[in-house]
């Protein structure tokens, strides 16, 4: 899979935050970004368009254990449908999610975060959204080449 050169952009939405991650512009490595407020990430998006090159969007597909559809599922669908809609000219993919908040949890307590930062709900959700950008980089087996 071929990506042009720019920047790709993960979301791990959530009805009351949106974590976000992003690679930098040769796509090799995701970083956290930001936690904001749901009814912002629009506004978020286009701001951050008109700053730097997105190419594409990586969003978090939430699913059951058996990989089936969960209720979040379709607010997930709806909202992405309204990004491709306002962001054309990016390319949009869905990756699975399962474990990321878990996953990301797991990590801050490795990188020594105190647990005042660990239970901090904005900092799992922008380091959800960067395992979820980073699964998608070795899923699609891109190295930025």
């Amino acid at each position: 899979m071929a990506i042009e050169k720019g920047r790709i952009l993960a979301i791990d939405y959530g009805l009351k935050r949106v974590g976000i991650a992003v690679t930098d512009p040769m796509q090799i490595i995701a970083t956290p970004l930001i936690t904001i407020h749901s009814n912002r990430l629009f506004i978020f998006l286009q701001e951050y368009i008109q700053k730097e090159r997105v190419v594409a969007f990586v969003i978090g597909m939430p699913m059951k254990l058996n990989g089936s559809s969960s209720e979040m599922s379709s607010v997930v669908e709806d909202i992405s449908k309204e990004i491709s809609k306002k962001f054309f000219n990016q390319n949009l993919y869905y990756q699975d999610e399962r474990f990321s908040s878990k996953l990301a949890a797991q990590g801050l307590y490795q990188a020594g975060f105190s647990k005042k930062d660990r239970k901090d709900k904005m900092n799992i959700d922008k380091t959800s959204a960067t395992i979820i950008l980073q699964s998608f980089l070795y899923s699609k087996n891109y190295s930025g080449g």
